[in-house]
């Protein structure tokens, strides 16, 4: 049985997301599928960087896509808990920047 390759979701083009983009453009072995950012100047920086990549404004459009089996979260912490949450609930695998959340609780 084959692993079907990785479709990746990034979310978040600020500080981090530039970078994971790139890294993600360099591996062979998966496909980076769209970006996300709240921010349209910064979709219009991704767009220079990638311009074959789907990008949206709003996260769910990544989180509910069934051909994105992977998310990248590189959000305001504030976010990533909640993010991730939706992301491994709706089966996708995730890389999530540090931390995880604000509190333990």
């Amino acid at each position: 049985m084959t692993t079907p390759l990785p479709r990746i979701g990034v979310i978040g083009y600020g500080q981090w997301g530039p970078n994971h983009v790139r890294n993600f453009q360099a591996i062979e072995d998966c496909e980076l599928v769209a970006v996300c950012d709240a921010r349209e100047e910064r979709l219009r920086l991704a767009h220079k960087a990638a311009k074959d990549l789907r990008l949206v404004s709003d996260a769910q459009a990544i989180l509910s896509d069934p051909e994105i089996n992977a998310v990248v979260i590189a959000t305001p912490v504030a976010a990533h808990f909640e993010l991730a949450r939706q992301a491994l609930v709706n089966g996708k695998d995730v890389l999530c920047e540090k931390p995880l959340a604000i509190t333990a609780q």
